[in-house]
């Protein structure tokens, strides 16, 4: 198979992107050191193929080839140099999402591939006024502000930034009283670059922030001092009310001024520097706290643009020190963290074995059936079928198919029923027992089944005739469409020779598990964020339990939902009182399950809090809830 992966990649030629979706899932699983070079030489011509503009959802796909280029260059470090320069010319993509996978790749190669580091700041200052949106800037500042070392890259990075931000103060008080900008160019800003469109989006620990992006095409009528207004993307967001980034341009201002004093032997031009950088401190601090914008700027911006300017104005050693190493060590930390778990992960499936080498294959249409009886000759293609796709049985299984038999009548009725429930991802088959508990012979009995909810009886209902004490096994297969909490319910009707009118016995309802449909799935945190921003269906379960640790309420719901939990087991170590962690599963028809547990241990040592359920559509969304207000009551 790893020899036909080039044949697979012509299937990205579908205009499709489930197809392309697939295909390129299928071929990261069949990388290999010999055909690394080849797979990324051909998704690099995809990329180029989706500049052209006439792709349909062409940024949707660029989004998918730049995830797929990414894992490439993670697990083959070495041919990350021959796309990186092409992926930063993306960085500012109209498909905001593509070009946040787009710096987030950048920033852990520039880590992981030390030599690639200069050209890749030289490259990310010469197009980093190209760059709209909000959160692709702020990332690319870090990157900027940490891997900018000689001091021709940091003076560089300072030159850029202002050039970015334009003129300062960023508004002046004429004499009259009225509110302008010091070179009038502020309010051309304004009117031509369309204010950003402000929308909720979700961080990592599953809080709310403001996303603030500017519009790609500016028209610049009459902007003072040369009509910088192409290159004023900085300027045009905070002016737009982001002021999140303009504490990230003030940290990043702070970190290159301090690495200056370092390189820069004349401490002239470093007094200079960090004058400068103190400027445009206060003059956003002063634009925030005006009656110029309809926003002014939050506490925790404010905070951290004050603790930068009191760091320039008096820098210690050991802050120093912080601000210019740890930083990256953290985020060096968190990649090899992240790089340990995977292998975890890989090495944990490499030691499950499902079948010995030397296992007997059996090949039915050879296979003597002599002595067999149908039931047997069912089995035996229903176990070659599990074996074929990777469906293996385990030991405990055997023991939990007791859970799976269902009593539908009482001991006392005349006709007794229980069935047994196998789910197979589209299909549920009930196998229902029926026994005559009466001396007299059932004429006409019948199992009618009724459902509710996306299931479909497949079999019209049979009469069968029952001798007196004896059994009969009736199968009924159920079409499943949706991930949704469905319930069969029924009678069995029969007629006896002694009375004239039919009889009928009720069944109890069966209903069908959404665990059964669900398995636990991984995503990347922008993946996850993203579909949380765009599900509409929620649901919202108050924390209600008798468990008093955190950590333990958290694995509980994860066993009782069979989902993943995606937060990192670092970021979920101590004790601090609260816990937020993200859960997501895929159910088998595609659909995607989001979970947010937000808890905080309460003073008499109990939790409170919620989970929150988000999906597209409502069933799966209702299903989970329910399922886990029933678990976390200590239901079963």
């Amino acid at each position: 198979m790893v020899g036909v992966v080039m044949d697979v990649l012509r299937a990205l030629a579908s205009p499709n992107l489930d197809v392309k979706r697939k295909v390129l899932d299928l071929v990261l699983d069949l990388l290999t050191p010999r055909n690394v070079e080849e797979v990324v030489l051909y998704l690099k011509k995809e990329v180029v193929k989706t500049q052209a503009g006439d792709l349909e959802k062409g940024g949707e796909y660029r989004q998918m080839l730049v995830q797929a280029i990414h894992a490439c260059a993670v697990e083959y470090p070495e041919v990350a140099g021959s796309v990186v320069h092409l992926l930063m010319d993306f960085l500012g993509d109209t498909n905001v999402a593509a070009a946040v996978d787009v710096v987030l790749f950048v920033r852990e190669i520039i880590e992981t591939n030390p030599k690639l580091r200069v050209s890749m700041i030289q490259r990310l200052i010469d197009t980093f006024y190209q760059i709209r949106a909000s959160r692709v800037c702020s990332c690319a500042l870090w990157i900027l502000g940490e891997y900018s070392l000689s001091l021709s890259e940091v003076e560089s990075t300072i030159a850029t930034i202002k050039q970015c931000l334009g003129d300062l103060p960023f508004y002046t008080v004429s004499d009259e009283g009225e509110v302008t900008d010091s070179t009038n160019s502020a309010q051309a800003v304004v009117n031509t670059v369309t204010v950003s469109s402000r929308r909720p989006v979700v961080l990592a620990d599953g809080t709310y922030a403001t996303q603030s992006a500017a519009t790609e095409t500016i028209s610049a009528p009459s902007v003072a001092h040369g009509s910088l207004a192409s290159t004023l993307n900085l300027r045009s967001l905070i002016l737009s009310g982001d002021f999140f980034l303009a504490a990230v341009v003030a940290c990043t201002l702070t970190k290159l001024v301090l690495r200056l004093e370092e390189v820069q032997p004349s401490k002239v031009e470093s007094n200079k520097a960090c004058t400068g950088a103190l400027l445009i401190m206060t003059s956003i601090l002063q634009l925030g706290q005006s009656s110029y914008l309809p926003h002014p700027i939050d506490n925790d911006s404010y905070d951290r643009i004050v603790l930068c300017l009191r760091l320039l104005c008096n820098t210690g050693d050991d802050v120093r020190k912080i601000w210019l190493h740890s930083c990256r060590q953290s985020f060096a930390k968190m990649l090899a963290e992240k790089q340990f778990r995977e292998t975890e992960e890989m090495k944990a499936k490499a030691q499950i074995s499902h079948a010995q080498p030397d296992d007997l294959i059996d090949f039915y249409h050879l296979k003597s059936r002599k002595g067999m009886s149908q039931l047997e000759l069912e089995d035996e293609v229903h176990d070659d079928l599990k074996a074929a796709t990777g469906g293996f049985t385990k030991d405990a299984d055997d023991a939990n198919k007791l859970n799976r038999i269902l009593q539908l009548t009482g001991f006392s009725d005349p006709v007794y029923a229980e069935a047994f429930v196998t789910v197979h991802h589209y299909d549920i088959v009930l196998d229902v027992t029926v026994i005559n508990r009466t001396k007299e012979t059932l004429q006409n009995l019948c199992l009618e089944l009724a459902t509710m909810g996306d299931l479909k009886l497949v079999d019209r209902p049979q009469n069968y005739t029952l001798a007196p004490e004896s059994s009969k096994q009736i199968r009924a297969n159920i079409k499943v469409s949706s991930t949704e909490t469905g319930v069969i319910f029924g009678n069995i009707v029969y007629e006896t020779s002694n009375v004239m009118e039919r009889s009928v016995v009720v069944l109890n309802d069966i209903h069908i598990d959404i665990m059964d449909y669900i398995s636990p799935a991984t995503c990347a945190d922008v993946t996850f964020r993203n579909m949380w921003a765009e599900f509409e269906w929620e649901n919202k379960v108050a924390v209600n339990t008798v468990i008093q640790d955190e950590k333990e309420f958290l694995n509980h719901i994860i066993k009782s939902t069979n989902m993943k939990c995606l937060t990192p087991p670092s970021a979920l170590d101590g004790e601090c009182g609260f816990l937020a962690a993200n859960l997501y599963a895929k159910s088998v028809f595609g659909e995607d399950a989001l979970v947010n547990i937000s808890i905080e241990k309460q003073h008499d040592g109990k939790l409170s809090g919620y989970i929150r359920i988000r999906s597209k559509t409502q069933g799966i969304a209702l299903s989970l809830g329910d399922k886990i207000t029933l678990k976390q009551k200590g239901g079963s």
